[in-house]
């Protein structure tokens, strides 16, 4: 018997669907604007900082634009409790989706990966790399629900 012991209660999915939107749309905006189109600029707490043309420092404060941290923080956070909350109704058939869709999206999201290390040089893999970030929690909330949907449907299509 498949148990996700650590998934959140369902009450949660949906602030998660509105946090994850808001980050989408906000991050859509970023990489349009060059990540440069919400300039929300301040001082962080920063473990490691390498400037460009600076030395490095170790746990140290810097003053920095912080929009893709918290866009990026947001969407992390709006993904997860999508993707980990409980189902109304959870049972043994919703946790088999749930387990063979995150090991899909494993697989999928290193195939991709690997295609881009074989094809994809320069400053454009580290967009790949950055948006690989998010890629297994996307694919894995894309097949999950549509794995989902599909099996109920077909359920109340044979009633």
């Amino acid at each position: 018997m498949i148990q996700f012991k650590f998934l959140f209660p369902n009450k949660y999915k949906k602030s998660g669907w509105v946090i994850l939107i808001i980050a989408s749309i906000l991050g859509i905006i970023l990489m349009f604007t060059g990540f440069e189109g919400i300039p929300i600029h301040t001082k962080a707490f920063a473990v490691f900082n390498d400037e460009i043309f600076g030395e490095s420092q170790f746990f140290t404060f810097i003053n920095t634009n912080v929009t893709n941290t918290i866009v990026g923080s947001l969407f992390i956070i709006g993904a997860i409790l999508v993707g980990f909350s409980k189902e109304k109704y959870e049972d043994e058939f919703i946790a088999n989706i749930r387990q063979s869709s995150l090991l899909w999206a494993v697989f999928v999201n290193y195939i991709l990966l690997l295609i881009s290390f074989m094809f994809i040089y320069g400053t454009a893999f580290l967009n790949v790399m950055l948006y690989n970030m998010f890629t297994v929690l996307l694919i894995f909330i894309f097949r999950f629900n549509f794995v989902l949907y599909r099996s109920l449907k077909s359920n109340t299509d044979e009633k």
